[in-house]
């Protein structure tokens, strides 16, 4: 229960959690040990045993104090030593000892043991929201299977070089990024996603280390070294996620910092004012006890590590959920989320165009098709990959010479001889090419063809609307959250994807500036934004927005460098759970905040006013700890 944080909540970024019986219990030793002679203390002081009085009463309950506050009268020594006096180690030490000096032996070992115990709950609340993350993350094997010589050889993972094969078999973790080389391939993906339905593969597409192969054997080539896999970043931006604090842990760190001298200096007061005020009725002893109690119950241990574990749980809770938090101050930011804007392609839709429909004037619609497919081939435009895609190998004897890409417009070539234009409606008129203007208002993507600067035919090219965006819109809907579309792409395409989900406001046509400038307007007091897209190319956005989150965690990597939040495998019904985990979170804070300030409000005007022992001052700061540390883990439990 480390004020300065400095026990495992805050600064520990290894995420190691004991691995033997041993390892994991042997702390509790000590508190057992102290709680026999206690119990043992306690049963001779009831019986008036003859021999258990004066030193051999102290030296008792000074045994079972060593064994289980040693440890916190060194770290007490240690935290003054280096000019940090007023810790909760100062509090504890200078309670207990100060009920050994008027004589209440068993109080003290009392009081050091269920603060001791407190600390061995939050220890294992800790290893627990460790291991959830830890197992989630961490799931890289040590050794893979290379293909070198013609031979198979298990190498360390760490020791293979990009552009080497590896072979997987089923059942098997994937330890490497690479292309896959086989045909196919089924894989669980939950270490990377938190979704355990397969993710079918195709012959050259990416596969990620912590991949589970399903299936058959197969290949795949390296792409990435061990430490750059996309795995070891998510693992190590979780690991920086947990050191991050929030508003509210900041606070409380400051607010412990002022609020222990207070506290001391007002258990001075409690002893020494009433002299000035009883004279004969003061009773030294009686306000010392009062002052002790009053140091017991005032030490801020629920606060200082129930609201860090509150926010390490939601980020564990999150990365189960296929959510990767930047820090604690992004739960916080997304409780209070009330507008998302998003960016439309890659976002609500697939990113993957799809030939719907072909429209042809006066030609050969096969020849139409190759002739186009082999001009769009050597461009890398994923409308013209469209065409390419839809075509097959039909257009591959074909002969294109002098192709030209007109930004913005489209291209231009000479295949087998015939003069062909291909693009959009800009790229006709700038070549005065005559079409239908109907054309026009289709709310889809269109390629226009000329063929010798004769209008001849169009693609209708669309993108697939994602199938968890309808869902997403209306959850965010359902928790009164406005939904915005900020969108490159035309404004009928735009329109016409939020007219399908439903969303409240959608533009198009819009540069990156003109993105800024909308977000801009938004933005008003009492409006808190979160922005979905891409992460790199809507920079200046992600930047304007109070919290960006990136689709992008198995697609471009450096969304995961830039945006606050990233949504790893891409589905935008993630974006609600986001807000839900943050909202929980941000709940179980402030129920732990007000549960501890209340309690020990209570109990220290009881204690100054004599109305309350030690042992009553114990139990009310040991229990208000465990129930704070019992309510911020309960996160991990939760279903979003």
């Amino acid at each position: 229960m480390s004020q300065n944080c400095d026990s495992t909540v805050c600064n520990d970024n290894q995420l190691e959690v004991p691995q033997t019986i041993f390892g994991k219990y042997k702390e509790w030793f000590p508190s057992i040990v102290s709680f026999m002679i206690l119990i043992a203390g306690i049963i001779f002081d009831q019986t008036d045993a003859t021999f258990f009085k004066n030193y051999i009463r102290l030296a008792w309950f000074g045994v079972a104090f060593i064994t289980i506050g040693g440890p916190v009268l060194m770290k007490a020594f240690r935290k003054i030593s280096e000019g940090k006096v007023f810790t909760e180690y100062f509090l504890m030490s200078l309670a207990t000892l100060g009920a050994f000096a008027i004589g209440e032996y068993p109080e003290g070992v009392a009081v050091m043991l269920f603060y001791a115990v407190g600390e061995l709950f939050q220890d294992a609340a800790v290893n627990r929201a460790k291991r959830s993350i830890q197992a989630l993350l961490d799931v890289r094997p040590d050794t893979v299977s290379v293909v070198r010589n013609g031979k198979i050889e298990d190498v360390k993972a760490e020791h293979v070089n990009t552009g080497e094969i590896i072979q997987v078999k089923p059942g098997e973790k994937i330890g490497l990024d690479g292309e896959l080389l086989s045909e196919s391939g089924s894989f669980n993906t939950a270490a990377l996603t938190g979704e355990s339905k397969p993710d079918t593969k195709q012959k050259g597409e990416t596969i990620l280390a912590g991949m589970i192969n399903l299936q058959s054997l197969i290949e795949v080539k390296v792409t990435a070294a061990y430490k750059d896999s996309k795995l070891s970043r998510i693992l190590q931006l979780v690991q920086d996620a947990t050191t991050r604090k929030s508003q509210t842990q900041q606070f409380i760190s400051r607010f412990a910092e002022v609020y222990t001298p207070i506290v001391v200096l007002l258990a001075v007061l409690l002893v020494v004012v009433p002299y000035f005020f009883l004279h004969d009725g003061y009773i030294f002893r009686d306000w010392l006890y009062r002052s002790l109690i009053f140091l017991v119950i005032s030490c801020p241990c629920a606060l200082v590590i129930s609201i860090p574990l509150g926010y390490f749980g939601g980020i564990g809770a999150a990365s189960h959920n296929g959510i990767l938090f930047k820090g604690s101050t992004f739960l916080d930011v997304m409780a209070k989320i009330n507008t998302i804007v998003m960016d439309k392609t890659g976002t609500l839709t697939k990113g993957i165009f799809e030939v719907q429909k072909i429209q042809v004037n006066d030609f050969d619609e096969k020849l139409l098709i190759k002739l186009v497919a082999a001009l769009e081939s050597k461009s890398t435009h994923p409308v013209g990959q469209a065409i390419v895609r839809y075509a097959k190998n039909s257009y591959q004897q074909v002969n294109v010479q002098h192709v030209e890409e007109i930004a913005g417009h489209g291209l231009k070539g000479k295949v087998d001889g015939i003069e062909l234009l291909a693009g959009n409606a800009k790229l006709m008129k700038k070549f005065n090419v005559a079409y239908d203007s109907a054309i026009d208002s289709i709310p889809f993507t269109v390629v226009l063809v000329a063929v010798n600067n004769k209008y001849t035919g169009h693609f209708i090219i669309a993108d697939q609307v994602k199938d968890d965006a309808a869902e997403t819109i209306q959850k965010l809907h359902a928790s009164n959250i406005k939904t915005v579309i900020l969108s490159g792409d035309k404004t009928a395409v735009v329109n016409a994807v939020a007219k399908q989900l439903g969303i409240d406001q959608a533009f198009g046509d819009l540069l990156p500036e003109d993105k800024v400038a909308k977000a801009e307007a938004l933005k008003t007091p009492g409006v808190h934004i979160a922005f979905v897209g891409d992460g790199v190319n809507d920079a200046p956005v992600v930047a304007l927005a109070d919290a960006g989150i990136a689709m992008g965690g198995l697609g471009s990597d450096a969304t995961i460098e830039t945006a606050d939040i990233v949504i790893q495998n891409d589905q935008p019904s993630k974006i609600p759970v986001a807000i839900n985990i943050g909202k929980a979170t941000r709940k179980i804070v402030w129920q732990n905040i007000t549960l501890a300030f209340v309690v020990k409000t209570i109990v220290l005007l009881l204690g100054a006013g004599g109305l309350a022992t030690m042992w009553e001052a114990v139990f009310a700061d040991v229990g208000v700890a465990l129930l704070a540390i019992l309510n911020a883990v309960r996160i991990q439990r939760m279903k979003f």
